[in-house]
């Protein structure tokens, strides 16, 4: 039975998305069989099967025989996505075994925040999400194909294929995931030393050593940031087979899990993607968000994944569910736990099966296993050669790491949305003791990461502040994240001094224990009052009470007129190319999406 006031949340969003919804669900329809391979030209069918063994040719010149596409972020420079180079051939060998066929249909991109943060390189990262969208519609054009499968892991990755996916919403679909590296030092190991560093007591060679120490071998990072977010929330969508999210690369399980997906896919019971992904499963979504204490940039992915699918979801849905869901889990950087001691602990279907029993969940949707989501309380293994789902144990392993709704880590969940004057925005509080939910301190303005830094490093900010980043919104600069200022605030408020930061810009899903008021709304350049701020002026933040405040006289303050900085066309690490999208982006509150306009 789901709790009223989830059902009262749902409701809403169901109405208010109800007109784009149905649009959405006829174009589905309407592309529904309308091209098929036996259909197409002559020469058309030639040019799409010319690289096709023989013996597969002949299957699919009788045209009753099932083609998929894959879809893969595939490559050897990335630890999450290095695994996936196998993959396509697992699956079409295992297609072949049912007489189905597949094809890689293409590429998409894939970069790292954690390479680019601080320098110009994540400046396109964010709209890297637009271009693997795009580059799913360039793979999936050529109307040859039964369904798709999509290998993706990390931040924009998902999100860009699940976007791009929904275009073509008729197809049925299915994610198949790479998994976690195996453990290396602890994250809170790391977050020492980076600390350290920052504090000029320890050297880089020492900092080199751990970090390799952590980030040491093929698979996501294990830290609880917006890749492995991404892995729960399509798991609580239903776009994964169960609990396959944290299971290592490179083991007999994993293999056998990527020939499950194309077991499942031949079976020909998964529903169009478009029709599978409801409202109720994206509110699931949000839900699973919540528990575990997810990544603050799904603020952002997962507005615009709704909308691809024309459904209307917003910040203030985001509030409601937040303080409705108890947080069930502690993964670090909101504990001192990784994935995959939460997925010793109890992982995913312990939780989804917590939420399930409590009515924190909507039970009757589509997966690509079926009706419901009872499958996604089980946990698979590999017994006598083939995978073999047991159902999750009924207590946690560890409640230093994951509990159950009835001992929640915290009554509500770990994200909320502050406003005031200065404008809307999001903070994680998951990981920020309660001292620090409250901060009124002076405003030191900066115009970029670099000058705070320089700042810290010349013992400046010895003090209480709230530091001001304004003018890092999508239509700025592609708003980058700013995860180099977290070492240095960290180090601040272990010093005693009361710091926060406000910026337009986002964070790291890696947000951590300083107060920090992100995506700020409406950005800078589009008139956002962050933009008035001023050395000096008080500032308000109470994540308590949900309020983000100047504390400046009202004339003032409405009489007060930012000076925009001059922005001049930036080049370098391939900036230039992505001036459109900066331009036609969207606001953060809807997506920032650069083919937004479509969808609102």
């Amino acid at each position: 039975m789901v709790q009223k006031k989830l059902m009262q949340i749902t409701e809403k969003i169901i109405k208010r998305s109800q007109k784009t919804r149905e649009e959405y669900l006829q174009r589905v329809h309407s592309y529904k069989g309308k091209i098929k391979r036996k259909d197409l030209g002559c020469a058309n069918l030639a040019h799409a099967y010319a690289s096709v063994p023989e013996h597969i040719k002949d299957r699919l010149k009788e045209n009753d025989s099932f083609n998929y596409a894959i879809i893969s972020a595939y490559n050897d420079m990335l630890s999450a996505h290095q695994p996936f180079k196998n993959y396509p051939d697992i699956i079409k060998k295992e297609l072949f075994k049912f007489k189905a066929s597949a094809q890689f249909a293409g590429g998409v991109p894939a970069m790292c925040d954690g390479i680019t943060q601080g320098y110009d390189g994540m400046e396109l990262s964010l709209f890297s999400r637009d271009v693997i969208a795009m580059s799913v519609a360039v793979g999936l054009s050529h109307n040859v194909f039964d369904g798709a499968f999509y290998l993706g892991v990390c931040d924009k990755i998902v999100p860009g294929l699940l976007i791009g996916a929904l275009s073509f919403g008729h197809l049925p679909s299915i994610f198949v995931p790479s998994g976690p590296m195996t453990s290396g030092i602890s994250n809170d190991e790391k977050s020492k030393t980076r600390q350290l560093f920052a504090e000029g007591k320890i050297s880089r060679d020492k900092l080199l050593e751990s970090e390799m120490k952590s980030y040491h071998s093929v698979g996501t990072c294990t830290f609880y940031g917006t890749a492995n977010s991404n892995q729960m929330m399509i798991e609580f969508m239903g776009l994964h087979l169960p609990n396959s999210a944290f299971i290592n690369p490179n083991t007999t399980l994993r293999t056998a899990l990527v020939q499950e997906a194309a077991k499942i896919m031949a079976s020909q019971k998964i529903k169009p993607i478009g029709e599978l992904l409801s409202e109720k499963n994206i509110i699931n979504a949000m839900v699973g968000l919540m528990a575990t204490g997810g990544s603050t940039n799904h603020t952002i992915h997962l507005v615009a994944i709704a909308r691809a699918a024309g459904i209307i979801i917003n910040w203030d849905d985001f509030d409601r569910i937040s303080k409705i869901t108890p947080l069930l889990a502690r993964v670090y950087p909101n504990g001192k736990a990784d994935v995959n001691q939460f997925q010793a602990s109890g992982g995913i279907a312990f939780v989804l099966k917590e939420l399930l029993e409590a009515g924190l969940l909507h039970e009757d949707v589509d997966t690509v296993v079926g009706k419901g989501l009872e499958a996604y309380t089980k946990d698979p293994f590999f017994i006598d050669e083939k995978v073999v789902y047991k159902t999750c144990e009924d207590k946690s392993k560890n409640e230093d790491i994951i509990r159950g709704v009835k001992n929640p880590f915290s009554k509500d969940g770990g994200l909320r949305i502050l406003s005031g004057n200065i404008g809307r925005a999001v903070i994680k509080i998951s990981a920020v003791k309660e001292e620090h939910q409250i901060i009124k301190a002076p405003a030191l303005v900066f115009h970029s990461q670099q000058e705070f830094l320089q700042a810290f490093s010349e013992k400046k900010l010895q003090k209480d502040f709230v530091a001001v980043l304004a003018y890092q919104g999508p239509r700025s600069n592609g708003m980058p994240e700013l995860h180099k200022l977290t070492p240095a605030l960290s180090s601040l408020q272990d010093q005693g001094f009361k710091v926060a930061l406000i910026t337009d810009g986002r964070m790291s899903g890696a947000s951590g224990k300083v107060p920090a008021a992100i995506h700020t709304s409406p950005e800078a350049l589009l008139d956002g009052n962050i933009a008035k701020i001023k050395d000096g002026d008080l500032i308000l933040l109470d994540a308590k009470k949900g309020v983000l405040k100047a504390l400046v006289d009202e004339k003032i303050w409405q009489k007060r007129r930012a000076k925009k900085p001059k922005f001049e066309e930036v080049f370098g690490c391939g900036r230039e190319l992505f001036a459109g999208f900066r331009k036609l982006s969207s606001s953060v509150e809807t997506g920032a999406m650069s083919f937004g306009g479509i969808y609102e």
